[in-house]
């Protein structure tokens, strides 16, 4: 089965905008040297915000922005939540900049206070949002995935290392794969891969066993366009399969303004 994200996206931002009361929650998206795949992800997010009755206050840093340029926008007042597209550049402390965002304004689940909270399954934690995305995939296929075996490629903040942590919790038998970490004979035992390597084409169809489901998280730029992870023939024997673009990716914006109407609902300025 080909997932397409665009329909389940355009359902729950339909649910958003029907939850909401009031003026449109403002979300912030800070946004420093955007690559090819940024960008096609900010388009997403302008459509999503639309669709989901919101309004994306897109600030654009110029290529020399310093740490403290971003520490001053993320502190204006004004914003219902706040989000900050990666990568940034070198020159940025990532860290120091993620941690700034209020617990109360991160929709992302980008600082370590958010993320924290998530790893540690507090009851009021966000999900990040692809692991709400993945979620979404695995419930709406019906993949029951307690005791099942599942490779995750990639350690990043954004998909591998959440990913990992929420499969873990779920009851699933994970072990992460790196460039360091070993190499990708070990999919063939997996019955759930999630790869968020960004590394054009890297899983091909004879690297997996047959009914895999595959969540393919990576985004790159090839040629002009923007690929995943996953060679498309590998359709062909997962049982889902999530392609790029539009697989995870929509689902994935549509589940981070379902975070941030939350996020707006806690801080009181939507009422029923």
């Amino acid at each position: 089965m080909v997932f397409e994200g665009g329909l389940i996206a355009r359902e729950i931002t339909a649910g958003i905008r029907a939850s909401l009361v009031g003026d449109a929650p403002i979300v912030r998206a800070i946004v420093m040297a955007p690559s090819a795949a940024t960008e096609s992800y900010l388009r997403i997010k302008e459509a999503r915000a639309r669709e989901a009755g919101m309004y994306l206050e897109l600030i654009r840093m110029e290529n020399d922005a310093t740490t403290e340029d971003l520490l001053e926008k993320i502190a204006l007042p004004g914003a219902d939540s706040i989000i900050v597209q990666l990568p940034l550049p070198e020159q940025v402390d990532t860290k120091t900049v993620l941690d700034a965002i209020p617990l109360s304004l991160d929709a992302d689940v980008l600082s370590t206070a958010a993320h924290d909270a998530f790893e540690k399954g507090d009851s009021d934690a966000l999900l990040p949002p692809v692991v709400a995305a993945m979620k979404e995939i695995l419930e709406r296929s019906g993949v029951e995935v307690q005791g099942k075996r599942a490779v995750v490629i990639g350690q990043g903040w954004l998909v591998g290392e959440p990913c990992a942590a929420w499969l873990a919790q779920a009851g699933v038998s994970v072990e992460t794969l790196t460039r360091d970490s070993g190499d990708l004979s070990i999919l063939k035992n997996a019955d759930i891969v999630v790869s968020g390597a960004g590394s054009p084409g890297l899983i091909r169809p004879e690297h997996l066993m047959n009914g895999v489901v595959l969540i393919d998280a990576g985004t790159s730029e090839s040629g002009g366009a923007i690929v995943g992870d996953a060679d498309p023939a590998c359709a062909e024997l997962a049982s889902v399969f999530t392609p790029v673009p539009g697989g995870v990716g929509p689902i994935a914006v549509a589940c981070l303004f379902a975070n941030a109407a939350l996020l707006t609902k806690r801080h009181g300025l939507q009422s029923r």
